[in-house]
């Protein structure tokens, strides 16, 4: 397969694919199940949190379902390439992750409520593959948007890496990261976002699965 050596190898920024200055696709206006806008900007009290856990379609449905998340899309981050499509960030050639974007209210849903879905919904310890996906693009990734997110982010990972290895896991190897102007957001193309609503694929193929041990932080409401 092209680039197939990428598939278990981060790009350097010169071996990244070029990209280009805009985005080559369309993206819809509103999230299918929540009805709000997928775009910023976004109402004034709200606030961002990104994510890569695995295949970004079930990532997805994951978050959207959490009591106070105002919206959710899916996207491309962490890597070199400007405004990638889906193949080139399957080619592994881009050194982006399937990342979700989950615009929430924090005085209903803390960041630490949204931390422990994170780390519950996969295996962090699995490197650049979620179950029986692999690649790089299914790297655990956590990009943060303010110091107290990346404290907070960090202080869950300390706290699950513990609690892991003493039920035999492996360590952890979600990297974590500020969401600067260095690791932007790419949303993905439209058939992606909420590709697992009911009114798309209900029943489509969803590769992530958690580890089965809770994490000892906060407290997710979610449905399933």
């Amino acid at each position: 397969m092209l680039f197939s050596r990428f598939k278990t190898h981060l790009p350097t920024p010169e071996e990244a694919l070029e990209g280009r200055p805009e985005r080559a696709f369309t993206v819809p206006d509103r999230h299918t199940v929540l009805g709000n806008p997928l775009l910023g900007p976004y109402p004034d009290g709200l606030e961002i949190a990104d994510f890569g856990l695995g295949c970004f379609w079930g990532a997805e449905r994951k978050f959207w379902q959490a009591e106070g998340v105002w919206t959710t899309l899916v996207g491309y981050q962490g890597g070199h390439t400007p405004h990638p499509t889906y193949e080139e960030v399957c080619s592994g050639h881009t050194g982006h992750t399937e990342a979700v974007r989950v615009v929430y209210d924090p005085a209903v849903v803390p960041y630490t409520a949204l931390l422990k879905l994170f780390w519950e919904s996969h295996d962090p310890t699995q490197g650049f593959r979620q179950g029986n996906d692999v690649g790089t693009q299914y790297r655990s990734a956590i990009y943060t948007h303010s110091p107290a997110q990346q404290q907070a982010a960090e202080s869950s990972r300390d706290a699950y890496r513990t609690v892991l290895q003493n039920s035999g896991y492996a360590d952890i190897t979600t990297e974590i990261l500020p969401a600067d102007t260095t690791r932007p957001f790419y949303p993905a193309e439209g058939y992606h976002q909420q590709y697992l609503s009911s009114s798309k694929n209900p029943n489509g193929y969803c590769g992530i699965g958690g580890t089965g041990v809770s994490c000892p932080i906060g407290v997710a409401k979610a449905d399933g």
